[in-house]
Formats: structure tokens, sequence, C-alpha cells
């Protein structure tokens, strides 16, 4: 009877273990198909968000309307970032250059930040009307004003220098990107995998040892950045939806998900770790 439960202790912890790697299998094909569909995504999202910032200023160069450059700032940013995060940075990108060349033009750093708080306010999804100037006609006139700036021709051309120089930034901050995510949460998974080897390993058997084991894998594929932080969390919520449906308690299954997300967010694992554990681990 005993060679028959150890038996089965052993088949248990084999098939638990293979599990394991099945599901650090699926992660690494999610986070292809993932990592591939963001790369589509994000520049294209960016494009439109700089087009967004564009209309702002061509609109603003129509209209003509005194005091209303605010409210441009906040609109073409807010715009922006409705596309999601590509038009979000985009925008960010456009607003930083475009005050980093208007105050080396002389302008001075009161009216500077003054911008820039309508830049984030846009950004972060607050209504633009905020800052809209009463009397601005809702919609454009037909003809085009002059005279709020003497070289219009030059600023028109650099803002689209600047546009083009946004998606040349964009191509090459998007491959890194992507690259840099996916090996995150290669090197994430990793870590979570080792902690679950060696809570097998250690094999120990006082209360809230794999609660420590949970917080430090969880907390190592973080330190990685987004993208392991992404595969600890997939993983965890994965591995408990596993055991709660193998006959595991809600409330077990709810301290360890305490434990994921206390290292995910950057706590001490050591809060969980048992007394007596040996250094190692």
């Amino acid at each position: 009877m005993h060679r028959d439960l150890l038996r089965h202790t052993v088949d248990s912890s084999q098939t638990e273990k293979q599990i394991m790697k099945l599901l650090l299998a699926g992660i690494v094909l999610i986070l292809i198909v993932q990592t591939n569909a963001q790369w589509y995504n994000f520049p294209r999202e960016a494009i439109g968000g700089a087009g967004d910032m564009w209309r702002a200023y061509s609109d603003m160069r129509e209209a003509n309307w005194k005091n209303s450059d605010k409210y441009f700032h906040a609109r073409g940013n807010y715009d922006a970032a409705q596309r999601g995060p590509g038009g979000k940075w985009a925008a960010e990108v456009i607003s930083n250059a475009r005050e980093s060349m208007q105050g080396a033009s002389g302008r001075g750093h009161e009216d500077t930040e003054a911008d820039q708080r309508a830049n984030r306010w846009g950004r972060e999804g607050r209504d633009p009307n905020v800052y809209r100037p009463a009397g601005l006609p809702r919609k454009r006139p037909a003809e085009t004003y002059c005279g709020l700036f003497s070289n219009r021709k030059t600023i028109k051309q650099i803002m689209k220098l600047l546009l083009a120089g946004i998606v040349l930034i964009l191509i090459v901050q998007t491959n890194a990107q992507g690259y840099k995510f996916y090996w995150e949460a290669v090197q994430g998974a990793g870590d979570m995998w080792r902690a679950y080897s060696d809570m097998r390993e250690a094999n120990w058997k006082a209360e809230n040892t794999d609660k420590y084991f949970h917080a430090r894998g969880n907390y190592d594929a973080a330190q990685r950045g987004p993208g392991g932080k992404w595969a600890a969390e997939v993983i965890s919520d994965a591995r408990e939806s596993f055991q709660g449906a193998s006959g595991r308690g809600h409330e077990d299954s709810e301290a360890d998900q305490r434990a994921n997300r206390w290292g995910r967010e950057g706590g001490d694992p050591n809060h969980f770790r048992p007394a007596g554990l040996p250094d190692k681990y």
C-alpha cells in the first residue's frame, strides 16, 4: 500500500511537471502571436495619431483664433491617444519636439509649460473643450487665414519633416520593443519554471512554502520588464485555473493569487518565506 501511494505521488508529480512544460510552451506560442499583432497595431496607431496631430495643427493655423492654441494642442493629443498606445506615443513625441523647437526660438518657459499641460490633458483622455475659447466656430472657416505667423510655409515644412521623422523613429523603436518584450517574456517564463522546480526540489512542509515560491517566481519575472510581468501573470492564472479545476479550494487558490500579485508588484518574496528554508532557495 505504501508503495502504491508513493507511485501515485510520483505519477502525479510527473503529470504536473509535464503540464507546466506544456503551459510554458503555450506561453511562448501566445507571445509570438500577440507580439506580431502588437507590431502591426502600434505603427498603424502611431501613423494615424501623427495625422490627428497634423489636422489639429492645420485647423489651428486655418482658424487663426486668439487664445485657441491650448485647445488645439489638447484636441490633437486627445484624438491621437484614442487610437491606442501607438497614437499616444506619437502625440507625446510630436508635442515634445514641437515645444523644444519653439522653446529654442525664444518662447518663454511658462508658455511652453502651459502648452505641455494642455498636451498631457488631451493624451490622458480628458475633454479638450475645457480649453476651447469662446466663439470658436464649430466648423472650420472655408477661407485660409494668415497673419498669426509670418513664416507659415516654413513651419508647415518643419511639421511635415517632423512627422516623417516620427515614422522613422517608430519603425526602429517598434522593432526594438517587439524583440525586447519577447525576450523578457521568455526569460520571465524561465524564472517561473525555476521557482516551480525549486519548490518541487525543496519539498518543504512548512505552511506557506508554496506562497513563497509563487511570489518569488512572479517577482523575478516582473523584474525583467513588461514582457516578464505579462508571462508571469499568464502562467499564474493558467496554473491556478488548472489547479482549481482539479479540486483545490477557492480560498487556497485566492491565497496563491495574492502571493502572485505581491511578487509581480515588486513586493519582497521573503514576506512569505517559511522559517528554516535553506538559503539556496
